[in-house]
């Protein structure tokens, strides 16, 4: 902001090949490597690990200032970073609610959409605003503004964090702020479009059909919060159309057509089994706050259904349970679907279920959201469909299960996403930093923002950071 205010927005562990061969989240770059001099306050944007998962290592370097997050997120963080705590520094548990007690004194929860005043000296006034960014419950894109009164300058900085896909379920999507002069932007899938909804659930349910007529698991590897929930909520509508339809032929004077195999199915037992206590505390936490949750979401809700907790849902908490579960299915011939952490599958108990299941042709993986190069499911993803192996855990795996990708599915806008974000605003930044994507994602999504530019005459420069 200025020579002696600073803002830090974000701080999180690192994923894939910017990590460590293996993929693993964080390795090595753990400490803070940058100087906590004149920062006043830290920004969540949202509570994934890759924003929020070395705010430990932060407070540990000596960092002071709040944490500033939306309401949602307020409510998730202390999950989030009470599971960081464990891994990174220590299980036990006076240790853990000391940290937690620290955790939660620090976080000045801000409600979306009204300005929260930072700096205010002669030399500068700083304020923020959260927008919801449709991401996960809680993301927000940060709107900075600057006033620096001596030198009679203003200057709107705006901060996307990740973005959401329009129509994904259950969050409303992001709507572009009214102006900015700098934009720093996500680009994740700046090089790419995503399935439409309708699209994605059509071949999410055949994949589904195809699992449960081949008496084999669908093993989804997901993110706790987010992507999980949206799944829940997708798998959810799937089952009780299915179970419309069903109900339909069954009634007086109904059509005696020949009936399909898919149809056939008995999708009204189909277990979808959640094997993350993390991902169900998420859960409980989404239902607690549905007054975040979009128009269609809320309408489900009204005529009573509870897109989050069905009859089919079972969830997995221990983990002996876990292991017994992976066994079951493996060992017996009964169909149903696994969703699992972690959504990259480098760790966690999607692993024990890759071992026991990739080597039979019963079973398929369906890869729902982004793999970070150098990880294990960017592995999977690329060698599946070619008959080739992945390395979990420093031993060899022949890939013979069916690989599937559904990127409709991404938590993440797409390229068409972020240039609507950009263009919808009525002032156009003239500077954009782009970050937060893959070199290629960075490069397709400069080329497209310069065209966009080239066309309305206007002036930007690009910068994307090293």
């Amino acid at each position: 902001m200025d020579d002696e205010h600073a803002l830090l927005i974000d701080c999180g562990l690192f994923q894939g090949a910017e990590t460590s061969p293996e993929g693993r989240a964080g390795a090595g770059k753990l400490a803070i490597d940058f100087s906590l001099d004149g920062i006043k306050a830290l920004v969540a944007t949202h509570v994934h690990i890759d924003h929020v998962g070395r705010i430990p290592y932060l407070l540990a370097a000596g960092f002071k200032g709040p944490i500033l997050c939306s309401e949602p997120s307020a409510k998730l963080l202390p999950i989030v970073l009470e599971d960081a705590f464990k891994l990174g520094f220590s299980r036990d548990q006076k240790q853990v609610e000391r940290y937690l007690k620290l955790i939660e004194q620090r976080i000045v929860a801000l409600p979306y959409k009204q300005w929260f005043t930072l700096i205010d000296t002669p030399r500068l006034k700083a304020r923020i605003r959260l927008q919801r960014a449709g991401h996960i419950l809680g993301s927000a894109y940060v709107e900075v503004d600057l006033h620096y009164p001596e030198r009679g300058e203003k200057k709107r900085i705006v901060f996307s964090g990740d973005l959401g896909a329009p129509h994904a379920p259950i969050l409303p999507a992001p709507k572009a702020p009214y102006k900015a002069d700098i934009l720093v932007i996500e680009s994740t899938y700046g090089d790419r479009l995503h399935e439409d909804r309708r699209s994605r659930r059509a071949r999410l349910e055949k994949v589904l059909e195809h699992a449960l007529s081949n008496q084999g698991t669908v093993l989804i590897p997901a993110f706790s919060i987010g992507r999980t929930q949206e799944l829940l909520y997708e798998l959810e509508d799937i089952i009780h159309r299915r179970a419309l339809k069903e109900s339909a032929k069954t009634q007086p004077g109904a059509s005696k057509s020949k009936i399909s195999k898919a149809s056939a199915l008995d999708w009204a037992s189909l277990p979808i089994i959640l094997d993350s206590p993390l991902a169900s505390r998420f859960t409980a936490v989404y239902r607690e706050l549905d007054q975040f949750w979009d128009a269609e979401a809320k309408s489900r809700l009204a005529k009573g259904r509870n897109p989050l907790v069905f009859r089919n849902l079972l969830t997995v908490d221990s983990h002996q349970v876990h292991l017994a579960m992976v066994n079951r299915l493996t060992q017996t011939a009964r169909p149903a679907i696994v969703i699992a952490g972690n959504g990259m599958c480098s760790s966690g108990r999607i692993v024990n279920y890759l071992k026991a299941m990739l080597g039979d042709t019963r079973h398929d993986v369906l890869f729902v959201g982004y793999q970070a190069e150098g990880t294990s499911g960017r592995q999977i993803q690329r060698f599946g469909p070619r008959s080739g192996y992945v390395e979990l855990d420093g031993q060899r795996y022949d890939i013979r299960a069916q690989v599937h990708t559904i990127g409709g599915y991404s938590a993440h806008a797409d390229q068409a996403g972020l240039m609507r974000f950009i263009t919808g605003m009525r002032k156009w930044p003239n500077e954009i930093r782009i970050v937060h994507g893959e070199d290629q994602a960075k490069s397709r999504l400069a080329l497209v923002v310069r065209r966009s530019y080239g066309e309305e005459v206007q002036a930007l420069n690009i910068i994307i950071p090293a």
